[in-house]
């Protein structure tokens, strides 16, 4: 009478015929060793990255088109949503597991080792461990960055309008415009009531330009802010 077929133990049996004497809890202890090891090396280059490299060779056979990006599609996101574009050794958040296991599996099919590995994340990710958004690339040469994972939070769907107004010096000059005529028109009356004329309105709206930039520098000065434009790729907390 036939027999069902365990293919565990069939496993077993194919196992047991490459390694004569075998010693199964030796060959665990290796097994785990040896992911240990693996792991701790790619932990290394996230943490040292850049090490002996700063472009990676990818088979373009079995690349992922949607994970393939120019330095320029990032450096407008970033600038729009103010993040940062900095080497891993800057990131300061610890790394899920999911990426160690998408960067082997990667290196396996593209026979490579990966080096100079570049992270997106909003700039605290840099100094405290929390987890937004952060997005982990590649090198790929030439401009062109490969998507290795995307983890944590999403972004909050008004963080693009939040930063605007410090996106650039252009982009302030207008919020301040704009801020200043809604001031000047909400408060006319409150300043001189019925009376006001143009050179009164004149008046009350340059006083809240030079209150509104005055209070943007201040505070600009004082934190070491700067425009996102000038800081997606800074490694330093301040004005750079």
């Amino acid at each position: 009478m036939l027999q069902i077929i365990d293919i565990q133990q069939q496993l077993i049996k194919e196992r047991n015929k490459k390694h004569q004497s075998f010693n199964v809890i030796q060959w665990v202890h290796q097994v785990f060793d040896d992911i240990d090891t693996q792991e701790k090396s790619v932990l290394e280059r996230l943490v040292q990255s850049p090490i002996n490299k700063t472009t990676n060779t990818f088979n373009i056979d079995r690349v992922d088109a949607n994970a393939i990006f120019h330095i320029t599609e990032i450096k407008k996101i970033c600038i729009d949503f103010r993040l940062r574009f900095l080497d891993t050794r800057y990131f300061k958040a610890d790394y899920p597991q999911e990426v160690i296991s998408k960067i082997n599996a990667l290196e396996k099919k593209h026979h490579t080792t990966l080096d100079g590995f570049k992270i997106i994340a909003p700039s605290k990710l840099f100094e405290l461990n929390e987890a937004d958004d952060p997005l982990l690339f590649a090198p790929m040469g030439n401009g062109y960055y490969y998507l290795i994972h995307k983890w944590g939070k999403d972004l909050h769907p008004l963080r693009k309008v939040k930063y605007w107004a410090i996106k650039n010096v252009e982009n302030l000059l207008w919020a301040v415009l704009f801020t200043s005529i809604f001031c000047t028109f909400l408060t006319k009356n409150l300043f001189y009531g019925n009376m006001n004329n143009f050179g009164h309105i004149a008046i009350l709206f340059l006083f809240f330009v030079k209150g509104i930039i005055g209070m943007f520098f201040f505070y600009g000065v004082a934190s070491g802010k700067n425009f996102s434009a000038y800081c997606w790729t800074s490694k330093y907390n301040k004005i750079s």
